[in-house]
């Protein structure tokens, strides 16, 4: 077996720019270098055509509906998913609050989403944070329970970045659609690795992020549906109009166009990526499980994307294995801030003891992973592993 080394599974972190992705940004540095809101001369036509294409790319990958003269106007472009998450849910909030003042999440919600509730809560908004049960899923029991007369926007995510597990988004929006309250999801993890329908799943508010598939960072984009019904936002910041109004600033024309073409991507090879993905997951799994008692795996069985794994080892010290893991990325279930160490908010919501939040694991598997990266991995894991239960045990009989 040869490989070549570090090994990269942190695919859910980011992911590198595929290279045909690359090639069609290329142009858009020096070549066609336009301001995409300059109308007056050819530079800035080519800057608009680009991003007008760019648009439907990503509308098509939603089942938005494209528009081939001014592109698909559902689509606000944003400097990622974190901008997207906040335009979204302070925009609603600040746009209706006349209407009420009342907005449902959950307790595993990315800090984008989370942080964003918050700060409207020291305004005034009151917030339900709703529990996830042991696979970090919630209901739509639960959000149709939650939702009363003042509710203005409920904010679900899609696929949770740390254990993958998938909402159940199509069940939730119908809900809100029949209790007329705004649909929002973060769908950052999910763009580009599970089909998204934003009219069938009853999405209002979509955000995404293109370095979560292959595109370029700080480019992403907010869905906010025109009709049935129409969502007006208040901006976060003023000045020159763009984007329908929602976000200005002089748009990023070469990172508008890597998004759209990870899009298209995205749309062309999706189902074969994530059928040839959840293979390789589940072979990886089963190695390291047949081989180590006591592990366990985070997140729901039935409802999660195809190429994530989130591990935890019993009697094995996660920041011990991370060390240990000097050639291979990977993500901790914990966070080392102020000198303590914090287990993942989004474990222990699922119900997780805290030893078991500490010593978890998250293994992203991308497009370029290969079956010797994670034969190799696996290897190492059961390695590690062992040896550091050999160590603890050798600990416990000598003191």
């Amino acid at each position: 077996m040869s490989v070549r080394l570090p090994i990269y599974l942190d695919y859910n972190a980011t992911t590198p720019v595929d290279p045909r992705v690359f090639e069609a940004m290329r142009p858009y540095f020096m070549e066609v270098f336009g301001n995409a809101a300059s109308a007056s001369h050819s530079f800035g036509h080519a800057a608009q055509d680009a991003v007008l294409r760019a648009r439907n790319q990503i509308a098509a990958l939603l089942n938005v509906e494209q528009d081939e003269r001014q592109g698909a106007r559902e689509i606000i472009l944003t400097s990622g998913a974190t901008e997207a998450n906040n335009l979204a849910i302070k925009g609603v909030a600040h746009a209706y609050h006349e209407k009420g003042r009342h907005i449902i999440t959950q307790a595993t919600e990315h800090k984008g989403v989370l942080e964003s509730c918050q700060r409207l809560a020291t305004e005034g908004f009151e917030i339900t944070w709703l529990p996830v049960d042991s696979g970090g899923r919630v209901s739509a029991d639960q959000v149709a329970q939650a939702i009363r007369p003042d509710t203005l926007l409920v904010s679900i995510m899609y696929a949770n970045n740390e254990t993958g597990t998938i909402q159940p988004i199509p069940e939730i929006g119908a809900i809100c659609k029949a209790r007329d309250v705004f649909f929002h999801t973060d769908a950052t993890q999910a763009v580009g690795k599970v089909p998204i329908d934003v009219h069938a799943d009853g999405i209002d508010l979509l955000s995404l992020s293109a370095h979560k598939f292959y595109g370029p960072k700080g480019s992403g984009a907010l869905f906010v549906r025109r009709k049935g019904p129409r969502v007006r936002l208040m901006p976060l910041f003023d000045g020159g109009g763009h984007e329908r109004g929602y976000r200005s600033g002089t748009l990023n024309v070469p990172g508008i166009v890597g998004l759209g073409a990870a899009c298209e991507i995205a749309k062309r090879e999706m189902a074969e990526e994530s059928s040839r993905l959840s293979t390789m997951r589940d072979r990886f799994e089963s190695q390291i499980r047949s081989a180590l008692d006591r592990v366990f795996v985070n997140g729901d069985p039935s409802h999660r994307l195809p190429q994530v794994t989130n591990l935890s080892f019993a009697a094995a010290d996660g920041s011990s294995m991370l060390r240990a893991f000097d050639d291979v990325a990977v993500s901790s279930g914990s966070a080392c801030t102020s000198a303590s160490l914090a287990a993942s908010h989004v474990l222990r919501a699922m119900g997780l003891e805290d030893e078991l939040a500490y010593n978890s694991i998250r293994f992203s598997l991308g497009r370029f992973t290969t079956d010797d990266e994670l034969e190799y991995v696996a290897e190492k894991v059961i390695r590690t592993v062992r040896s550091l239960r050999g160590t603890n045990v050798a600990a416990t009989c000598s003191a």
